[in-house]
C-alpha cells in the first residue's frame, strides 16, 4: 500500500465529511472510546489544550502551538479540515506526519481483526486515534487539539486538557448543533470540564454567555471571558495572520496563554511576540487571510460562514482599491442567503463550484446572488481554477481580488497553485 491508497482507504471506507456533509457524520463517542482503548489511551501521556468555536479555532490552535514552540516545548497540532494533504492535519513542530506512519496505521486498521465484528468508524474517528497515538509516539510536551464540530460529541472530547477555549459562536451546522445561538452554545460548552479552566474569546449576547456561566459552574470550571479582561498588547507586535477577525482572537490567545501561565506552563513574553509574529512560519498554517500576489493584491480566506465572512467584507471594502473581484463559492448545507446578502454591492462576482460534493452548483449560486441586489458583473465558471484565471484577466493593479466562501473553494485554488 502507498501513500495514496492509504488515505484513499480512509475516504472511501469512511466517508469525509467535507465531500459529503451529513451523511457522514456520527453522533457519539463509542467508536472514539473503542479505538483509544485500542490504542492504550494514548492521549494520557501529554498535556492538551482542546480549542473549539464556530470561527477562528484554527487561528488560535495554531498561535497557541507556535507560541509553545517558541518556548522551546516539543509540540503536536492537530486540525481540521486540511487543504491540500490529509496530513496538514497532524504536525508536531510544524512538521505533518510522515506518509510512512499514515500508511503503517491504514495497514494496522484494514488488518484488524476487530474489522470481521462489523465495527465501522468515521473518517474523523480514524484520523483523530491516528493522531493522539502519533503525539504518543513522538513523545510531545503539548498537544493543541482542535475540536472538528460542535464539542459535547465530538471525537476529540475524551481528553482532559490543561486548558479549554471557545473561540466565539455563530450559526454553522445548525442541523447538527442546533437552531439557535444558545442551542449551538450549549453543544460548544460541552468541552468544558470539571475543574478545569475554560476561555471564552467573545461575548456574543447575555443570554450565550449564561450558558457557558451555568454549565462552568455545573462543573467547578473556573471561566474566562476573554473580552472582560484588560490586557496590554504591544505596538509593535506584528501578528502574522491579517484580517480584522484576528483582533478578537489575538484577545482569547492573549487570556489563554494567562490562564496557562498561571497553571504552571512557562510562556515568556518572547515567545508569546515570536508566536503571533511567526505563527505560519511555525506551524505552516495556510488559508488565513492568505496573500497569494501583491498587484493586484490577491488574498484567500477559509471563513465560510455569516459570522466569519463578515469580517472578510468589511476589511476587504476598508482597504483602497478600483474593483473589488470576488471568486465566490460555498457549500449548499450553509445559510448562503444570509452570507449573499453581505457581498459588497459593487464587486465583480465569479460564481464557481470547488470540487466536493456539497458545493452548490455556481449556476444555482448565482442564481440566488441575482436576488440580492448586487451591482457588479455576474460570471459563472463550473471550477475553481477557471474562476480564477478569468479574475486575473479582468483585474488591473489596482484592483483586489479575494477568493473564498467555501473551505473547499480555497483549497482548490491551492492544490492548484501548488501543482
Amino acid at each position: 500500500m502507498n501513500y495514496t491508497q492509504a488515505v484513499q482507504y480512509l475516504f472511501d471506507s469512511a466517508p469525509l465529511f467535507q465531500n459529503i456533509g451529513a451523511a457522514a457524520y456520527k453522533e457519539g463517542l463509542e467508536g472514539t472510546l473503542f479505538l483509544d482503548a485500542y490504542f492504550g489511551h494514548p492521549h494520557r501521556n501529554y498535556r492538551t489544550i482542546h480549542v473549539g468555536g464556530t470561527n477562528g479555532k484554527g487561528s488560535v490552535s495554531h498561535t497557541l502551538a507556535a507560541m509553545l514552540q517558541a518556548e522551546g516545548y516539543r509540540v503536536g497540532l492537530y486540525t481540521s479540515p486540511h487543504l491540500i494533504d490529509f496530513r496538514e492535519r497532524i504536525k508536531v513542530n510544524g512538521k505533518m506526519i510522515s506518509k510512512k506512519r499514515v500508511i503503517e496505521f491504514v495497514e494496522t486498521i484494514a488488518n484488524s481483526k476487530w474489522q470481521a465484528t462489523g465495527m465501522s468508524f468515521s473518517f474523523f474517528e480514524l484520523a483523530t486515534a491516528l493522531a493522539f497515538k502519533y503525539f504518543e509516539e513522538q513523545k510531545v510536551d503539548f498537544a493543541v487539539i482542535e475540536v472538528g464540530l460542535g464539542g459535547r460529541l465530538d471525537c476529540t472530547n475524551i481528553i482532559t486538557p490543561l486548558l479549554s477555549v471557545v473561540t466565539n459562536i455563530s450559526f454553522d451546522h445548525v442541523q447538527f448543533l442546533g437552531d439557535t445561538l444558545p442551542k449551538i452554545a450549549s453543544e460548544k460548552a460541552g468541552i468544558i470540564k470539571p475543574g478545569i479552566p475554560v476561555c471564552i474569546g467573545e461575548n456574543v449576547n447575555d443570554e450565550v454567555k449564561a450558558v457557558f456561566q451555568n454549565k462552568a459552574k455545573e462543573v467547578g470550571a473556573p471561566i474566562t471571558f476573554a473580552e472582560d479582561e484588560d490586557f496590554t498588547v504591544p505596538e509593535t507586535l506584528n501578528y502574522q495572520l491579517r484580517g480584522l477577525c484576528q483582533e478578537k482572537n489575538r484577545r482569547t490567545i492573549l487570556a489563554s496563554v494567562s490562564i496557562l501561565r498561571e497553571a504552571g506552563v512557562k510562556i515568556s513574553d518572547d515567545a508569546v511576540r515570536k508566536g503571533f509574529e511567526e505563527v505560519v512560519t511555525l506551524t505552516g498554517l495556510m488559508g488565513r487571510w492568505q496573500i497569494l500576489n501583491k498587484m493586484p493584491l490577491t488574498i484567500c480566506d477559509t471563513a465560510h460562514n455569516k459570522g466569519g465572512l463578515e469580517y472578510i467584507f468589511r476589511h476587504l471594502t476598508s482597504l483602497p482599491h478600483r474593483h473589488l473581484h470576488l471568486v465566490f463559492g460555498m457549500v449548499s448545507d450553509k445559510d448562503v442567503d444570509a452570507v449573499l446578502d453581505m457581498i459588497p454591492k459593487d464587486a465583480i462576482c465569479y460564481f464557481t463550484q470547488a470540487s466536493v460534493k456539497r458545493a452548490m452548483p455556481a449556476d444555482e449560486l448565482a442564481s440566488k446572488a441575482r436576488t440580492h441586489d448586487l451591482k457588479g458583473a455576474i460570471y459563472i465558471y463550473n471550477n475553481v481554477g477557471s474562476a480564477y484565471s478569468s479574475a486575473r484577466a479582468n483585474a488591473s493593479t489596482e484592483d483586489i481580488i479575494y477568493i473564498g466562501g467555501s473551505t473547499f473553494v480555497v483549497a482548490d485554488l491551492l492544490s492548484l497553485l501548488h501543482t
